[in-house]
């Protein structure tokens, strides 16, 4: 396909990828980017003649009126302007994706949850097709709560495109890479790394080397955005120099292509004549961007007793309560663990947040047995959970000395609301129906007659 991926001119440092790929460098940045020299005005949004013959168009990600701080929005210089990419829409079929509230197609009692890998299915899937629901939260037409997917890929979209209006996906790499060639640029994620695509955005999927599997959040509430560290201070866990954000990629193709939207909770399609990833040039700060998780840097207790897993949060999703997340984005990287006299793996707990939880790759120290990479488990609000038997024993017995704990990578969507689980994952064969069992050989100790630790 004719298109042209080399930026003429930027606003942030160029930082080049492994596969040679632009992206430029900083989280929440007001970018400027151009494919061809001069597409983008200067001083001005909307010339009444942009250069090359484009068109000017503003994508907004919040109201107009929002505080300067959450206001989002780009400008987007393209060769037809949107309203030329579909008008006729029909329905599709869904498929597998559902959207909250979806309360009433697995009829099961609340408990503990785990699922062993879903291998990737053998049929060909594109991102549309190969989008399988596992948990919806909330309500996405009040924008607030979430959905947990998993996707399969098994096909790279050729002359399909989608976006989805219900809120932004925050995709997670888990097995095999991905290429999303979006109205930004082009964004390549491999296992150990995440990418962000807003509301609205437009993007085809393609596969690298052979079929993908990964794990993937749809927020419907405010974008994400960093958490502020506190006493933490100024530096560590995500730094925003690390996020990265496409530069300037286009199509100028002509063949008869179909554009899909996920828009209240159904997905339509409609017939368009050409591609709609024809943005030549575009600057602002709503944009799609990726992170690669190994770049987090962890803060923890060095001398005793365990910090709250909030330590870990990548992105949050704020609500309108403060404190209170939509949704956290929570990793379990490599880390020294040398807390003294200290039960180092999470402790038990009940949480008014649910907890959907997912294995990049590695061993998850709190459940040695039983989660695997590509695996999920799901612990409701107020719902017990905690170390296993196994972990709990080892935990308690072993020599306290510093350990690090490698080639490990955890997270979790983290959401105030309760999470339903679909009739997919109800029914799937992955569904570990002993999952609760891993907390049988946890003994009585209690003995009143002896204080001393057993």
């Amino acid at each position: 396909m004719p298109m042209n991926v080399q930026p003429q001119i930027h606003t942030a440092p160029l930082r080049q990828s492994a596969s040679g790929r632009d992206y430029m460098s900083g989280f929440g940045n007001s970018f400027e980017t151009e494919a061809l020299p001069g597409a983008l005005p200067v001083g001005r949004n909307s010339p009444q003649k942009p250069a090359y013959g484009l068109y000017a168009e503003q994508l907004s990600g919040s109201p107009f009126t929002a505080p300067r701080s959450t206001n989002e929005r780009s400008w987007l210089y393209r060769i037809r302007p949107s309203v030329k990419h579909g008008g006729r829409w029909q329905k599709a079929d869904k498929g597998l994706i559902r959207t909250a509230p979806c309360r009433d197609e697995a009829d099961m009692p609340i408990g503990q949850l785990r699922w062993s890998p879903i291998p990737v299915p053998s049929e060909k899937l594109t991102f549309v097709t190969g989008l399988r629901t596992l948990t919806t939260a909330g309500d996405a037409d009040t924008q607030a709560g979430m959905a947990a997917h998993m996707l399969f890929v098994t096909a790279s979209m050729e002359h399909e495109y989608v976006f989805c209006a219900d809120g932004e996906y925050l995709v997670v790499a888990q097995e095999g890479k991905l290429r999303f060639f979006t109205e930004f640029g082009i964004i390549e994620i491999e296992p150990g790394e995440i990418c962000v695509i807003p509301r609205g955005v437009v993007f085809r999927c393609e596969l690298i080397d052979g079929p993908a599997r990964a794990y993937v959040c749809e927020n419907y509430g405010g974008s994400f955005t960093l958490p502020d560290r506190g006493p933490i201070g100024a530096n560590c866990l995500a730094n925003p120099r690390d996020f990265l954000t496409p530069v300037a990629a286009y199509e100028d193709d002509q063949t008869p292509s179909i554009l899909y939207a996920k828009w209240g909770g159904e997905l339509y399609s409609t017939e368009i004549g050409q591609s709609p990833l024809d943005v030549v040039a575009w600057h602002g700060n709503y944009a799609p961007y990726k992170y690669d998780l190994r770049h987090y840097s962890p803060v923890g207790a060095i001398s005793f007793d365990h910090p709250d897993p909030s330590i870990f949060t990548v992105l949050t999703a704020p609500s309108e309560t403060a404190g209170t997340a939509n949704i956290d984005f929570v990793i379990f990287p490599e880390r020294w663990a040398v807390a003294e006299n200290t039960f180092r793996p999470p402790w038990y707990h009940r949480n008014i947040m649910s907890e959907f939880m997912g294995l990049i790759y590695g061993v998850y120290d709190a459940k040695p047995e039983g989660f695997t990479p590509g695996g999920f488990s799901l612990h409701n609000m107020m719902l017990p959970h905690g170390p296993d038997a196994q972990a709990y024993d080892h935990a308690s017995t072993v020599e306290l000395k510093p350990v690090k704990l490698t080639g490990t990578m955890a997270f979790m969507f983290e959401t105030r609301f309760a999470q339903r689980v679909t009739g997919y994952a109800a029914g799937s064969p992955a569904l570990q129906p002993d999952y609760s069992a891993c907390w049988d050989g946890l003994k009585k100790r209690f003995d009143p007659t002896r204080r001393e630790a057993w």
